[in-house]
């Protein structure tokens, strides 16, 4: 999809020199940019996927994860 933005004039020249040295398209660099910034501002998204990997894992306890835990937190200073 086209789509026309307004971005200050030196953000532009610093995106093109970027986009110039790791030898991208300009479309491909926002198009980056975007995805990465909603990644980080989607925290409902990560949690409601961690909660699938959670359910699809289980809650099985791990004998010897129990132990390593235990112990790790038995030398940690409080």
């Amino acid at each position: 999809m086209k789509t026309a933005i307004s971005i200050p004039d030196d953000l532009f020249q610093q995106a093109e020199r970027l986009a110039r040295r790791a030898g991208t398209t300009r479309s491909h660099l926002y198009s980056s940019a975007v995805r990465e910034y909603l990644a980080r501002h989607a925290p409902d998204e990560v949690t409601t996927a961690m909660d699938r990997v959670c359910d699809a894992v289980g809650n099985a306890r791990d004998p010897f994860a129990d132990a390593a835990a235990r112990r790790t937190l038995e030398r940690t200073e409080w």
